[in-house]
């Protein structure tokens, strides 16, 4: 089971520095984040140790992103990284997208962490 923790808050930036103090092994985390840095990415020091950092367009990841963010999913998915960080713009359809992630084929893939606001 991939350990998953959703990121949620404004600003990209401040996302990433949450993920990029939180990644212990870059080898075995993947991280999808929505939108676009204002400035350089704090996890590009991750993406040379092999860390797969894969960006989204803003949008609601459980409405109009949801084709989006399965076949990201799925993505990095094959490849079984032991933790997924999330970043989520905004918590407004927080419970439907943990309600995604807990329904199949998910649910027997990622185990969801508590999941931390910035």
């Amino acid at each position: 089971m991939t350990l998953t923790t959703l990121v949620i808050g404004d600003g990209a930036d401040r996302r990433e520095a949450v993920i990029a103090a939180a990644v212990d092994a870059p080898a075995t985390t993947a991280v999808i984040l929505e939108g676009i840095p204002s400035g350089k990415s704090l996890l590009e020091a991750f993406t040379a140790q092999g860390m797969p950092v894969v960006r989204i367009a803003p949008a609601c990841m459980c409405c109009t992103g949801n084709l989006t963010m399965r076949v990201t999913l799925n993505r990095l998915l094959r490849n079984k990284p032991a933790r997924l960080y999330i970043g989520l713009a905004s918590a407004t359809h927080l419970p439907a997208i943990r309600s995604f992630l807990q329904s199949p084929p998910y649910a027997d893939l990622l185990q969801l962490a508590p999941d931390v606001c910035v």
